[in-house]
């Protein structure tokens, strides 16, 4: 069903409470204020109060008196511009606090098969990783097929009670796990006909990213570098042609292997930062997750502030006049 909020079309599963709504906008983690078809909605029937064909919503925050740095994706809204993975740590425990070290409010999470006979009380992902707390972003790695990418989507809708966003990958080849980008583009194109919300994992290919933004995708995620190799950004100049002719957010996916090169990453310009190994294959993963947290935030702050231009020669910062030589 279609409503409206704030001011835009939304569509949304029928039977959704407002709760729902707020969920899967990323918001259930601020303080808002819903006004539900001109009417103030009190927080406590936020669970309560289903959602009808036509309803208009108005969710408003407090700002500060300028515009909010959030990074946007879709309909969602992020304060920190970090996405994190779930996978290569040693136990259940340290997951969760290098992800709540790193700051991050989206994590994204591998779809498998569940093993049968598996004790039911053994401790799952989602019990450390809850939706309550982040927004989960299901992702197709491992799949190198268009139909296997595609069936692991609506498998991971149908886990996750109906939720439209995904991570979509394809892979090409098992060495470098470089993306097939034929596919990759044709399984966009049906993802965001079967109404999925689709961040998408590619090469560093301007006319490609390009290719995938016109297909309907929400934000487009070039390689730094090959997936776990941590070699950091590989071509700086296709990831900037990238940002320049986009018009959705940019987020660089896979090859960050420290701080520095997510700094990098946001000095260029990038909307945001996917990793997983960086942090979780680190000595230290809780340090290395806060460490990356405080990179996205200075690469950020650097890019607003707009670097000084590069001079062959030297440039005295002290005045010249006065001197008593």
């Amino acid at each position: 069903m279609e409503i409206i909020v704030n001011g835009s079309p939304f569509n949304l599963d029928p039977n959704c409470s407002v709760a729902d709504l707020v969920a899967k906008l990323g918001f259930n983690k601020i303080r808002i204020a819903v006004e539900l078809n001109r009417e103030i909605l009190p927080r406590p029937y936020f669970q309560t109060r289903e959602l009808r064909a036509g309803d208009r919503i108005e969710i408003v925050q407090a700002i500060g008196g300028g515009e909010s740095d959030c990074m946007r994706v879709g309909n969602y809204s992020f304060e920190s511009r970090l996405i994190v993975g779930t996978g290569k740590y040693r136990n259940l425990e340290e997951t969760r606090l290098a992800i709540e070290a790193s700051g991050a409010e989206m994590v994204t999470v591998a779809i498998r098969r569940t093993n049968i006979g598996q004790d039911p009380d053994q401790e799952n992902l989602l019990d450390v990783i809850s939706p309550n707390d982040y927004i989960i972003l299901p992702n197709t790695a491992g799949c190198y097929t268009l139909d296997d990418a595609l069936r692991t989507c609506h498998l991971a809708r149908e886990l996750l009670d109906g939720q439209s966003l995904i991570k979509l990958e394809v892979l090409g080849d098992e060495k470098t796990l470089y993306p097939n980008v034929v596919q990759t583009i044709e399984a966009t194109r049906r993802l965001v006909d079967d109404g999925f919300d689709v961040m998408v994992y590619t090469s560093d290919d301007p006319i490609v990213a390009k290719e995938l933004e016109d297909a309907g995708s929400i934000a487009v995620m070039p390689l730094a570098a090959p997936i776990g190799s941590g070699l950091g950004i590989r071509n700086p100049y296709n990831i900037l042609t990238i940002i320049e002719n986009a018009r959705v957010p940019i987020i660089v996916d896979a090859g960050v292997g420290t701080a520095s090169d997510a700094t990098i990453a946001m000095e260029l310009g990038c909307d945001g930062v996917l990793m997983n190994t960086a942090i979780a294959a680190a000595n230290n993963p809780v340090l290395m997750g806060s460490a990356m947290k405080k990179a996205i935030e200075a690469g950020r702050e650097a890019f607003l502030a707009g670097r000084m231009p590069k001079k062959r020669y030297a440039s005295a910062s002290s005045p010249i006049d006065g001197l008593f030589l």
